[in-house]
C-alpha cells in the first residue's frame, strides 16, 4: 500500500508498472541493481524495495531504496549502543542495502524523503520481526556522510554506519 510523502509524492513497493529501465542516478551498480535484480529480489522476497514517484508519473522512477533482515556480532555494534542490545552473539538489524535518487532529480531533497521511509518502516517492523538497529553499508565518503548527517555512527574504519533502532522511531531530524 503506497503511502503518501508530500502533496504529489508517492513510495509504493516496486511493481512491473515502474518503468525501471529509464532509471539512472549516476551510480553504476545501482543502476543496475533496479534494472535488473530488484524485481527478482522482490518476487524471491530477498529484499523489500520502494520506489519514489509522482502522482502525475507514477510508472517513472524518482529514487528507490531496499529493506532487508540481517544480522550482525554483537561485537560489531559501537560501544555505546551494546548496552541497549540483547546479549545474544548476534544481534537482528534491519539492512537499508540500496538508497538511490535518480540523478536529474538530486539536490531536492528525495534522498531525505527517502531515508525518512526506510527508517519508519524499519521502526514499524522492529517488533513484529525482531531488529535492535538499523544499518547501511555507504558506497562511498559522500553516502557516509549523508548517513551521519542523520544521526548514524560509524562504525571504525569502515564505511558500515549503524541506528539504534529506538533512534530510528524518532525520525531523521537533523
Amino acid at each position: 500500500m503506497p503511502s503518501s510523502t508530500s502533496a504529489d509524492l508517492r513510495i509504493a513497493v516496486l511493481i512491473d508498472a515502474h518503468d525501471r529501465s529509464r532509471f539512472t542516478c549516476g551510480v553504476e551498480s545501482l543502476d543496475r541493481y533496479l534494472k535488473t535484480q530488484a524485481g527478482q529480489d522482490v518476487r524471491r522476497k530477498a529484499n523489500a524495495v520502494f520506489v519514489l514517484s509522482r502522482d502525475a508519473e507514477p510508472d517513472r522512477v524518482l529514487g528507490y531504496y531496499t529493506l532487508c533482515a540481517m544480522a550482525i556480532s554483537r561485537g560489531d555494534a559501537p560501544e555505546a549502543a551494546r548496552k541497549h542490545l540483547p546479549r545474544y552473539p548476534l544481534v537482528s538489524c534491519t539492512l537499508i542495502g540500496r538508497l538511490a535518487v535518480a540523478r536529474d532529480q538530486q539536490g531536492q531533497g528525495l534522498g531525505s524523503i527517502l531515508l525518512a521511509d526506510a527508517l519508519q518502516r524499519a521502526f514499524d517492523s522492529a517488533d513484529t520481526v525482531g531488529s535492535s538497529m538499523v544499518i547501511v553499508d555507504a558506497l562511498d565518503e559522500a553516502a557516509a556522510g549523508f548517513y551521519a548527517a542523520y544521526g548514524f555512527a560509524r562504525l571504525p574504519d569502515s564505511l558500515r554506519l549503524v541506528m539504534p533502532m529506538r533512534q530510528a522511531g524518532r525520525g531523521t531530524e537533523r
